[in-house]
């Protein structure tokens, strides 16, 4: 079992095929990243630099990305009635996040990092 595998397989159960979900999203998204384990948080990362991370809690899961994908795609997250922080989107099972605005704050992050 891979690290990635390893930390869906430990959130709480609710959020797991969700996450798996995210996972694969994200690397279609981001097809030459590295998955990575930074800060207790899997991520994918290109030449050192994280691009995005995921992250389960016991109430809801984040996607966090460069602050300017958050900024760029702001009305679209408000539109979802997504919470979203300076570097993050929050969602859950009943509030989920569409594949759509995932593959954009990826590309939107990859784009802000300079790749």
């Amino acid at each position: 079992m891979d690290r990635h595998d390893a930390y869906i397989a430990a959130a709480p159960e609710q959020f797991r095929a969700m996450l798996g979900q995210l996972r694969a999203q994200l690397s279609r998204a981001l097809p030459g990243a590295e998955e990575v384990i930074k800060y207790d948080m899997p991520g994918f990362q290109i030449d050192g630099t994280i691009i995005v991370g995921y992250a389960a809690f016991s109430k809801q899961c984040g996607l966090y990305v460069d602050p300017g994908a958050i900024a760029a795609h702001a009305d679209e997250i408000a539109s979802l009635k997504l919470k979203a922080t300076k570097t993050g989107v929050t969602f859950s099972v009943s509030k989920p996040i569409t594949d759509e605005l995932v593959k954009k704050l990826a590309v939107s992050s990859l784009s802000m990092k300079g790749f």
